[in-house]
């Protein structure tokens, strides 16, 4: 047989390539699992799972971790490869290398000025990808896998950033394509919505670990939730699913940026936080205004308050329509969980249907500054080529 008709469809070689794309599938998205728990997963056979398992580690790919009193575990070689993450924000950018188990190798961050052009973002990014990749020692051709985001919607059937967005100055460009080729990687970019992201990487690492249902709910400059539905990432058909902070909180309030009125960004972005305690308190940052309220300050407790009031009437209706377990706060503002998360829930007990705000639990991102990052680089990781595994 030759070695092209060996992988034919349904051959015994191809056949062995599709189980290890499911093990090594399982292994990105758990980290490390045991042999048991990878035939639960994939519903392979505990033998088929043995002899992959051998397989993989007599090549390299992975290696078997001895656990005194516990069953063994195993996890995917650091050396098969690097994946990059990109998170590209309102005002920031940070840039992660990882290896395939997860473990950051190099981290570089920037600030970003408010209002930068697409091209000039991904200059940036290149130097940042550039200055992580000479701090690991990885050269370009060492990367398996890449993944940016973004505080836009992306329009999964063009690639394109879609309206509305925080950063206007990427409205109808062609992500895919411009990240691909200012960043010069040797493999595909990924691009997605932070919040997606971020519910990627709480799901798999933070708050919602060994939840099947859940909502990561980002309260930033942009408001935007990332699905996670029977255990995996929920899009939508063009991939804008989540788009929360666009539902209508008040028909006759505040013109949106997405041309609508009163939608739940117009009334507790970060920038609108900040400029209701402008009067009488002057500039401030969104970090300030959080380290106040926490600090028990009465009018930025107000504030803040009414935003977990506003949240709970669009978390009610998630709540609703979706019945999720769980509900992660990630952003700049749920750095004052302990403030939002008691009035959300109020809200919710009193206006989403009664089963399901019982059912929910809601808990801040565990994650940190880091969610979105992590959240990049779980995404390149799935996205990453099989062929250093299975060849």
């Amino acid at each position: 047989m030759t070695g092209r008709n060996s992988r034919r469809p349904g051959s015994p070689t191809a056949l062995r390539d599709q189980n290890r794309a499911r093990v090594v599938d399982e292994l990105r998205r758990q980290g490390q699992a045991t042999q048991a728990d990878l035939s639960r997963a994939t519903g392979l056979a505990p033998a088929t799972i043995s002899n992959i398992v051998r397989d993989l580690a007599g090549v390299g790919s992975l290696r078997i971790e001895k656990r005194s009193g516990k069953r063994n575990s195993v996890r995917l070689t650091g050396g098969s490869g690097f994946v990059v993450g990109v998170d590209l924000g309102y005002r920031h950018l940070t840039v992660g290398i990882s290896d395939l188990t997860h473990h950051v190798v190099a981290r570089t961050h920037t600030a970003l000025p408010v209002g930068l052009s697409a091209d000039h973002a991904m200059d940036h990014a290149r130097r940042l990808v550039d200055t992580a990749l000479d701090e690991a020692g990885i050269e370009r051709a060492g990367v398996v896998g890449a993944a940016l985001g973004l505080p836009a919607p992306i329009d999964r059937t063009t690639g394109h950033v879609g309206s509305p967005s925080i950063l206007p100055g990427w409205v109808g460009v062609d992500a895919s394509t411009l990240v691909a080729t200012a960043l010069a990687l040797p493999v595909r970019v990924v691009v997605d919505n932070d919040a997606n992201l971020g519910a990627l990487a709480e799901h798999q690492w933070g708050a919602g670990s060994g939840t099947t249902d859940m909502v990561y709910l980002k309260l930033s400059e942009g408001i935007g939730a990332g699905l996670i539905v029977g255990g995996r990432l929920h899009c939508g058909f063009g991939g804008t699913a989540g788009e929360v902070g666009h539902t209508t909180v008040d028909e006759f309030g505040a013109v949106c940026r997405c041309g609508n009125r009163g939608c739940l960004e117009t009334v507790v972005s970060a920038r609108h936080v900040v400029s209701l305690l402008a009067p009488i308190q002057g500039d401030l940052s969104i970090e300030e205004v959080v380290r106040r309220a926490i600090a028990g300050d009465r009018a930025f407790v107000r504030v803040l308050d009414d935003v977990g009031r506003q949240v709970g009437t669009a978390v009610a209706g998630v709540c609703s329509v979706l019945n999720p377990e769980l509900l992660v706060l990630g952003g700049e503002l749920a750095e004052a969980a302990q403030i939002l998360i008691p009035s959300i829930q109020r809200v919710v007990d009193r206006c989403g249907v009664p089963s399901a705000a019982a059912a929910l639990r809601i808990r801040p991102a565990m994650l940190g500054t880091q969610t979105h990052l992590l959240g990049a680089i779980a995404r390149a990781i799935a996205d990453a080529d099989h062929s250093v595994f299975i060849s």
